[in-house]
């Protein structure tokens, strides 16, 4: 089964920005439709952000998914005294390495392990901070075809590569409906796979 790499955060009011923009209901709303348009075809990858993991966790129980088959959670061993508490209930959790004392580095070591993946087709960024930018350049370093969907209403940084790169057209940046966004996005994903 092919993958659909999800980048996301809540950004924070103490890092940069990106808060100015950020609409963290909308950005939760978008994580949710991306989960339930996504897992019907593809699996969902993704490094596991605080504020993100829950969602998913919450959004699998709902929909009474068996989660072992339909997402790959990333951790890097640097964050282990952090974990969400939900990181017990995934079974299917790649642990990374930590860079011994540097942040910094065990998160780099961890996105390149997860966005290297050969079975990644497209990726989908909402919200965020700086860690949504740097995803976005690595994983177009190992997919420079693939599809890329930023996903510009709920703001952060996902609008800011909306903007920097041109991927949305100007009726995209106040679109709310997701379930139609992302169902369009998988589509143009399945028909290049077909």
């Amino acid at each position: 089964m092919s993958a659909i790499f999800l980048s996301a955060s809540v950004p924070m009011t103490t890092r940069g920005t990106y808060h100015e923009t950020a609409n963290p209901f909308l950005i939760q709303c978008a994580v949710r439709e991306l989960v339930i348009a996504a897992l019907q075809q593809h699996k969902i990858v993704w490094g596991g952000h605080p504020a993100i993991t829950p969602m998913i966790w919450s959004i699998c129980e709902d929909l009474n998914i068996d989660y072992s088959e339909s997402v790959v959670l990333y951790q890097s061993r640097f964050f282990e005294d952090y974990f969400p508490e939900e990181n017990r209930r995934f079974k299917n959790i790649i642990f990374t390495n930590a860079v011994y004392g540097n942040r910094e580095a065990s998160l780099l070591r961890m996105r390149k392990e997860m966005l290297s993946r050969p079975d990644l087709v497209g990726a989908v960024f909402i919200g965020g901070m700086e860690g949504v930018e740097q995803e976005h350049e690595i994983f177009r370093h190992y997919h420079p075809d693939a599809r890329i969907l930023p996903v510009p209403s709920p703001g952060g940084a996902a609008l800011n590569l909306a903007l920097d790169h041109g991927y949305s057209s100007n009726s995209d940046f106040e679109d709310i409906d997701f379930a139609q966004l992302f169902h369009t996005h998988f589509a143009e994903i399945n028909k290049k796979l077909s």
